[in-house]
């Protein structure tokens, strides 16, 4: 259940039909969760939360037909790969895999071989590919050391893709954490109108940060409400990736700018970017497509910059929202050592809710 249908209202725009990344045409997400084995930690053997979360962009060839791209690191204590030929080129060219801190390799692994296999011309033809690969660490509740994520687990998560998809404790989410609840994959969309024309603003998050007295939903101090619900352990920093998807025509420059107003939707939900956290968003537009052999000039389409606020505004509104819904939507897990990730309670978030007029 996501928050207004709780009666939870976050920010003023309109939602999109499913309230989710893939209300912008085209975007797809897959999973494959990894969950085996249960109690004491043996390192290597589980038990196993953990898995892979794939973002497709569009349907077709990316590799072949690029979007254009921007990120922004708040926090840099993370891993990202393929974040450096975005700033340079501005351009994505594979599907987006999310998954655990220890498993990057393995994913990178895996998304070359989805797209050498889709692509026989890389490196005869034509030169490399720049793979991009984000991730939180899973830990608390996953034997991570054991990089159960498998190369063939992220070829499946791209091919499952689909405009509807799970969130909560599913795929790279399965053994993450947020607020010392169960956190995870969580999605959120907007609609703006600029100029007499609508545009959808969607976000998807993975969210593995914050330290309980930090939850802050739709203004109201949740967490400290909550401070004593079971459940409590680990130092709460964690990290976050947060992915922003729009159909709106926006150049690579100006992705980069959507991109840091993720940060404003984190600081909203209680996101603090302590020392140990990795907080990224990446945005792409789905409104120009790059051919890989384009020789000829390009013509890129954008909407000016003074009109941008709206689209600035849905972004942090979306993942303000999808923060909250990768909490809603996730379930109580146990882990490793016993670890416990409870559920955000949805009885006593109403009672809360209502207690300071925030409910619907």
């Amino acid at each position: 259940m996501k928050a207004p249908e709780l009666g939870i209202e976050i920010g003023t725009f309109e939602r999109g039909k499913r309230n989710s990344i893939t209300d912008v045409k085209g975007v797809k997400v897959g999973h494959v969760t990894l969950i085996k084995g249960k109690g004491k930690l043996i390192p290597g053997k589980g038990p196993v939360r953990t898995g892979v979360t794939a973002i497709l962009p569009h349907e077709g060839n990316i590799y072949k037909k690029k979007v254009l791209g921007g990120a922004f690191v708040m926090n840099g204590y993370s891993k990202p790969v393929g974040l450096i030929q975005l700033w340079e080129l501005g351009t994505i060219e594979t599907p987006i895999i999310l998954t655990n801190t220890l498993s990057i390799g393995t994913a990178i692994e895996g998304l070359l071989d989805y797209i050498l296999e889709e692509n026989e011309d890389i490196g005869i033809k034509t030169g490399s590919v720049n793979p991009i690969v984000l991730e939180c660490n899973d830990s608390y509740l996953n034997d991570i050391r054991g990089r159960h994520v498998k190369r063939e687990h992220v070829v499946e998560a791209i091919k499952n893709a689909s405009e509807n998809f799970e969130e909560g404790a599913v795929g790279a989410g399965t053994g993450m954490s947020a607020f010392e609840f169960k956190g995870g994959i969580g999605s959120s969309s907007r609609i703006v109108e600029i100029e007499g024309k609508k545009y959808t603003v969607g976000a998807l998050v993975l969210s593995n940060f914050g330290r309980r007295e930090d939850l802050t939903i739709a203004g109201v101090p949740v967490g400290i409400e909550l401070k004593d619900w079971p459940g409590r352990g680990g130092e709460g920093k964690g990290s976050i990736i947060m992915i922003i998807a729009t159909d709106a025509p926006l150049t690579h420059r100006q992705l980069n700018r959507l991109a840091k107003r993720a940060i404003v939707g984190l600081a909203r939900t209680g996101g603090y970017a302590y020392n140990g956290s990795g907080d990224i968003s990446l945005a792409f537009s789905t409104a120009n497509i790059i051919e890989h052999y384009e020789k000829e000039e390009i013509a890129i389409k954008s909407l000016p910059d003074p009109v941008l606020s709206p689209l600035f505004k849905a972004t942090a509104e979306a993942v303000e929202e999808a923060i909250v819904n990768s909490l809603l939507e996730a379930r109580t897990l146990d882990g490793r050592d016993n670890h416990i990730r409870y559920k955000l309670p949805e009885d006593k978030l109403i009672e809360i809710m209502e207690k300071y007029g925030r409910l619907r």
